[in-house]
């Protein structure tokens, strides 16, 4: 496939592809509400330079999962309008995808808020 599009072009398409998401997905929302109170939260702990970077990592993940997950329904959903089980399988495991970061997003925040909170008390 050939390139048709300037990258300025390409940074529109993609934005509009997040405003989208952020539109229509309900789920997206409350990942970018939780990861704006976890970035304020490591701002007021303090969090070192590479606790706040693990911190962005692990939010930034949990975004881009839930991101390919809403393409991946889209894109069962275009090919296989019909309820069928592989289609179900590929959604469910990428969910499945996005509930382990966010589960495991919980664990890395508790590894860097928990120490700076028992200092401060």
């Amino acid at each position: 496939m050939s390139k048709t599009h300037s990258t300025p072009k390409s940074f529109y398409y993609a934005f509009e592809g997040l405003n989208k998401a952020i539109k229509d997905e309900p789920n997206l929302r409350i990942h970018f509400i939780f990861g704006i109170a976890a970035i304020l939260t490591g701002l007021l702990l303090k969090l070192s330079t590479s606790e706040f970077a693990i911190l962005l990592l692990t939010i930034g993940l949990v975004i881009t999962l839930e991101l390919i997950n809403t393409m991946l329904e889209a894109l069962v959903d275009l090919v296989s309008p019909e309820i069928k089980s592989a289609a179900k399988k590929a959604k469910d495991v990428s969910a499945a995808a996005v509930l382990v970061s966010a589960l495991f997003s919980l664990l890395v925040g508790g590894l860097l808020f928990l120490p700076k909170i028992k200092l401060l008390l």
